[in-house]
């Protein structure tokens, strides 16, 4: 019989609606029916297309013995991190503070307070590699709730109040740093680069796009000749070569897996996040503004057809993410980690004639016994299968296979159609259907970038569906921004996050046609986001955490991990929205928070790109460009392959001109 989960619409959450344990979703029933029975309560926190939580779901959370032990001590409750990042930062700061790491599933005690007592992530079933068993671990705890409370209440107390103190903390606002911190980024940015492989440390490796788009924008502001601009073009180009190139990226079908497991960026976890495709979008199409490179227009050109054709739900938004895990076959019983993304050689033999297979593995690194190294599948779970990544360039196999270069084009984009519709006929990974607002943002703001500088109506307009979609579904004048929505817009409001990510993108929206109304609409979602999250003792936006009218934490966010901090992102749309609307009220809260960031700035700034980001353009001034009427084509040409980094953008009647404004200096652009 399904338990109360089944009538939520979170994907995660009904995925487990038919365990055997009696869930319960996150709110005051829950901790209400903890202090009646007199129980901790467990909270797992986790996502619909996390590998670990399919793991620990299948491995104790299906089992009848263990989910009995759940049950017996224990209210237990389900939250989907994508629906609730503020219960997530919560407990994921308790998490880390106390094992010294974090990830997910997360695995959390609080008491009927909801105050954490013990915590960490996944848990085997029984004693494993060190941690102990998860249904030893959840008798003893509940144990020790009989037979030791007043230790652990206390422990708790204490325990809250730290982590309270820690996220907020007092806004000191010093003076701006000095310009030195962009030359401390670059060198930080040094030290830790993969000179051989692209990216920053070693593995695993994550894109992290903030990192290569604020280089970009410090070529700029050096000057591409300089040493610091020569410096962080090279890192910039040698990463995003190695990740086109990699396994990370689906060779087939366009778009980025989540991260490499290795330094090679060859064997990925292979889940596929959408708020990495439209930051990785920004990214490739700013690249090649930069170096004119064919390769990295067409990575960009691949992604946005991998998301317009895969990810785009009915009416215009788009979904969250793919599971990493599907089924090898229709008749497989188990999942398995890149079922879907992976071939063995004797398939493609099998679907190619010989000399385009024997070139199409030459040219993808296929292998008859897989091409993973030992170092990235340490299991052996990839014997056989092969992650495609480009090998060989096309003079290297024209020589080799003695073809010509456009024929050896020829026949590998022909296979690689072949094999991409043959793909398409396996069981299909899960996907996390909802609409996620601030990754909605993301994208839309990475389509209309895309849209203009290639010079693709269609992809303007698949930005204006996804804000129109935003706008009607997830938004009211009443209520303003939800969180998410999948089939109708969820309870959770939105988050500091959503506002400003959704802002960053109408902003790169706003210019594609005369009149304001994407502009109106960022400037009235500005108005919500200071009114409902700016916290004037912080200088930023934050992040509440709430159980009922309770507010259990006030979190501000400051690193620009995966997805940037929703308060740089917030400084960089206030200095736009300062050059567009001329209303310097937008600068001076620009102007706060990175006052309270500057020390951040200084000792930490490869920890926030974003909030550096914001830094150079309120020092170098927001271009604003004005398109008046149509523009010559070698014109229209030059301004869309030019790279101007934060730029603003309106278009107006005119005689076929660009006039570019920065404060009060307006002059024809050249």
């Amino acid at each position: 019989m399904p338990n109360a989960l089944s009538e939520e619409t979170s994907p995660y959450l009904l995925q487990h609606q038919n365990n055997p344990v009696d869930w319960l979703p996150w709110g005051e029933a829950a901790f209400a029916k903890a202090k009646k029975k007199d129980k901790l309560v467990f909270l797992s926190i986790g996502y619909s297309t996390c590998h670990w939580c399919h793991v620990m779901e299948h491995e104790s959370f299906e089992n009848e013995a263990i989910a009995k032990v759940m049950n017996e001590n224990f209210v237990c409750v389900k939250v989907d991190r994508e629906e609730r990042p503020d219960v997530d930062a919560t407990y994921m700061a308790f998490v880390q503070a106390t094992t010294g790491s974090g990830g997910w599933p997360m695995s959390v005690w609080l008491t009927p307070d909801a105050k954490p007592v013990v915590g960490g992530t996944y848990f085997p079933p029984d004693d494993r590699g060190g941690r102990p068993g998860f249904p030893k671990l959840c008798a003893q705890l509940g144990r020790l709730w009989k037979d030791d409370r007043a230790r652990m209440l206390e422990s708790a107390d204490k325990v809250m109040e730290h982590l309270r103190s820690e996220s907020k903390p007092d806004a000191v606002l010093r003076g701006l740093p000095s310009e030195k911190v962009f030359g401390d980024f670059i060198d930080r940015c040094e030290a830790s680069f993969d000179p051989e492989w692209g990216g920053w440390g070693s593995a695993p490796k994550f894109p992290r796009p903030a990192v290569p788009r604020l280089l970009l924008q410090l070529v700029d502001r050096f000057g591409a000749k300089t040493e610091e601009g020569e410096a962080c073009l090279q890192m910039v180009e040698r990463t995003l070569k190695a990740m086109a190139v990699g396994g990370m990226h689906d060779q087939l079908g366009g778009g980025f897996h989540r991260y490499s497991v290795d330094r090679y960026w060859h064997v990925p976890h292979y889940e596929k996040m959408l708020y990495d495709q439209g930051q990785l979008a920004l990214l490739y199409v700013e690249a090649f503004q930069v170096t004119g490179r064919a390769d990295f227009r067409q990575v960009a050109e691949r992604l946005f057809g991998y998301v317009t054709r895969d990810m785009k739900a009915a009416g215009g938004g788009f979904h969250a993410a793919e599971d990493a895990d599907s089924l090898p076959a229709a008749d497989s019983e188990k999942k398995r980690e890149g079922a879907y993304w992976t071939w063995e050689a004797d398939e493609i033999y099998r679907l190619l004639e010989p000399k385009a297979a024997a070139l199409f593995c030459a040219a993808f690194g296929v292998e008859q016994d897989g091409n993973s190294r030992p170092e990235s599948d340490p299991h052996g779970e990839l014997k056989d299968q092969n992650t495609l990544f480009r090998a060989m360039p096309d003079p290297g196999l024209a020589e080799q296979f003695e073809m010509s270069e456009a024929d050896v084009e020829q026949s590998l984009d022909a296979s690689m159609s072949l094999l991409l519709t043959e793909r398409a006929k396996r069981p299909h990974p899960h996907r996390d259907d909802k609409v996620i607002t601030a990754w909605n943002g993301w994208m839309i703001a990475g389509l209309a970038k895309g849209g203009r500088v290639l010079g693709r109506e269609d992809l303007l307009d698949a930005a204006e569906e996804a804000a129109t979609f935003v706008k009607k579904h997830l938004w009211s004048p009443e209520g303003g921004l939800m969180r998410s929505w999948r089939g109708k817009a969820g309870e959770v409001q939105g988050f500091a996050v959503d506002y400003a990510c959704l802002i960053s993108g109408l902003l790169e929206l706003h210019g594609r046609e005369e009149g304001d109304r994407w502009l109106d609409w960022a400037v009235q979602l500005q108005g919500e986001l200071d009114e409902r999250y700016w916290e004037e003792e912080m200088a930023g936006y934050v992040m509440r955490s709430s159980l009922g009218d309770e507010v259990l934490m006030t979190i501000l966010e400051d690193y620009d991990g995966a997805e940037p901090a929703a308060n740089h992102v917030a400084a960089e749309n206030l200095l736009r929205l300062e050059a567009l609307k001329a209303d310097d009220q937008f600068g001076k809260r620009a102007e706060a928070i990175l006052r309270a960031g500057s020390l951040r700035m200084e000792k930490q700034g490869f920890a926030s790109p974003v909030l550096l980001g914001a830094y150079d353009l309120k020092l170098r001034d927001v271009p604003k460009m004005d398109v008046r009427g149509v523009l010559d084509p070698e014109l229209e040409k030059r301004l869309r392959r030019t790279y101007l980094p934060g730029a603003v953008w309106t278009k107006s009647d005119g005689p076929g001109e660009v006039i570019e404004c920065r404060k009060l200096l307006c002059k024809p652009w050249p």
